[in-house]
């Protein structure tokens, strides 16, 4: 059946949409979730800076909170239901249309899960953290805020609050916790950051033109409004909200703040930076991408290249580099173009393979990140070389980096597999050839895993000389709760694809709803 003409795409919209994507239930589980990390500040606030040890434990008891949140959270959603769940609506400012609007589907819910564990596993690993205590669990409690309420806003206004509150934690943690380096890298990351808001806020400022209404739904609001626009300024508004998006995916070349940012990070910042803000920029051009559905089958042939050129250009220096905590942060430039490249499919199959790979690299990317910064304090190096014949000294802690390593290299059993065999299939059937491009990229990201896993566990030439302790209960506890997840998630996918496929399979029809 063909598609409904232009002219009659407002009333469409607003009967597959309106009436079914937005209902109102007093549960108030959102709210809880969402306001629970800024309780845990408020609770912070009044401990004395002195007493550590109730400052680790309260941050600590705050995001287990959250887990076990997103996991009654889980439990109530109903993956059939591709609609808004659990929303909660109160209206704000009725004349300007914004609103504090609240919900889940099948996009955000997974999202909302991989945020909630891995700010749980990057308060483990922020154990060795020794100045300023009490303003650096503050400081990664208000950036889980931020980051949940990315992913559960559902008005305009108050998902761009939040994505700009994300941006003052992490500018103090890293500056203030970072390496030798952290000032730059702060300052980078802020400044590509601020660039990117600006785009994103003139795309909304310009939709807003267009009769913007509240309805409930982030996607009808806009929908709607940017349904009335020429399609010449529908392209025009994409491109603002790609910049704005892409510099924090990061696409290439908007990639440069990354790589600094990512080294110089403290180890459980550089595990929410890879694991959760890369995702949010992904979460949000997809978001995108289903409000302006012409605009993206216009661009879509240079969305497909800029994902392919970031891919190549990322797993190659990842390859050439020698300071493994650099290499993860060129593997997530690469794994992210991956990710980009499902977007940029405009189909079911490349959603799903989309959704797969943010799981995986967030999942893989946290897991060797945590392992690295443990090797580090060991050792005092990050150089591959200096190490070698870790697995007699360190066997607990070999066994997860091989785990996460196979799981890099896409090894079938781990959820990397999966993931990149989504994306191999989505990408052939409707590209062709080009996938060569594609296999490629996984061929370097392969060859590096292999070379490092002969540096680290084969070769003895570079021992440390330094005894070695394996890692202990807390940091096997957070880095064993990853590799789990890299493990189920391999051995049992559907569980994810269920959980998602409905929501899916209604962003499929509104991507390819297009005029005659």
């Amino acid at each position: 059946m063909s598609p409904p003409s232009r002219h009659l795409r407002p009333a469409y919209f607003t009967n597959h949409l309106i009436k079914s994507d937005f209902r109102v239930r007093d549960m108030g589980i959102l709210s809880l979730l969402l306001w629970t990390p800024a309780i845990g500040c408020l609770l912070l606030i009044w401990v004395p800076g002195q007493n550590s040890y109730q400052i680790r434990l309260i941050a600590n008891l705050v995001t287990m909170v959250s887990v076990a949140l997103s996991g009654w959270m889980l439990a109530q959603y109903d993956a059939h239901d591709p609609t808004l769940q659990l929303a909660e609506y109160f209206a704000i400012n009725p004349a300007f249309g914004s609103a504090y609007s609240l919900g889940v589907d099948g996009l955000s819910m997974p999202l909302l899960v991989l945020c909630t564990l891995l700010s749980w596993v990057a308060m483990l690993a922020s154990l060795n953290v020794s100045t300023h205590i009490k303003a650096y669990h503050l400081c990664m409690l208000l950036l889980e805020f931020g980051m949940l309420g990315v992913f559960l806003a559902q008005d305009w206004v108050l998902f761009y609050i939040f994505w700009e509150l994300t941006l003052i934690p992490l500018f103090f943690l890293i500056g203030r916790w970072g390496g030798n380096r952290r000032h730059a890298a702060s300052l980078n990351f802020v400044f590509y950051t601020l660039v990117g808001s600006v785009f994103m806020l003139i795309s909304l400022l310009a939709i807003s033109q267009y009769h913007l209404e509240h309805s409930g739904s982030l996607i009808t609001a806009i929908q709607n409004s940017a349904s009335t626009m020429p399609v010449q300024q529908q392209v025009w508004v994409l491109l603002g909200f790609l910049i704005g998006f892409g510099i924090k995916l990061p696409i290439f070349p908007a990639h440069g703040w990354l790589p600094l940012a990512f080294v110089e990070a403290p180890a459980g910042v550089s595990i929410l930076l890879s694991g959760v803000l890369l995702k949010m920029a992904a979460y949000g051009l997809l978001r995108v991408l289903i409000i302006l559905p012409e605009a993206a089958h216009i661009l879509q042939p240079i969305l497909v290249l800029l994902a392919l050129a970031g891919m190549l250009y990322g797993s190659l220096l990842a390859w050439r580099q020698s300071n493994l905590k650099a290499m993860v942060a060129y593997a997530s430039i690469s794994q992210m173009g991956i990710v980009f490249l499902g977007i940029s499919n405009l189909n079911q199959a490349g959603i799903n393979s989309a959704i797969l790979q943010m799981l995986a690299h967030s999942l893989t990317a946290g897991a060797l990140v945590l392992l690295a910064e443990q090797l580090f304090k060991r050792t005092l190096s990050r150089q591959i070389q200096d190490y070698g014949g870790l697995i007699k000294p360190m066997p607990r802690w070999s066994g997860l980096m091989v785990v996460s390593l196979f799981a890099a290299m896409g090894l079938p059993g781990t959820v990397g597999f999966i993931a990149e065999l989504q994306t191999l299939t989505a990408f052939y059937q409707q590209w062709g050839w080009l996938w060569v491009f594609l296999a490629l990229s996984l061929l370097i990201t392969a060859a590096y895993s292999i070379r490092i896993l002969g540096v680290l566990f084969i070769s003895a030439t570079h021992a440390p000389r330094l005894p070695l302790n394996d890692i202990r209960l807390p940091e096997g506890l957070a880095a064993g709760a990853l590799v789990a997840a890299i493990v189920l998630l391999g051995l049992f996918p559907a569980t994810l694809l269920d959980l998602s496929a409905s929501t899916v399979a209604q962003m499929h029809r509104l991507l390819n709803f297009q005029a005659l």
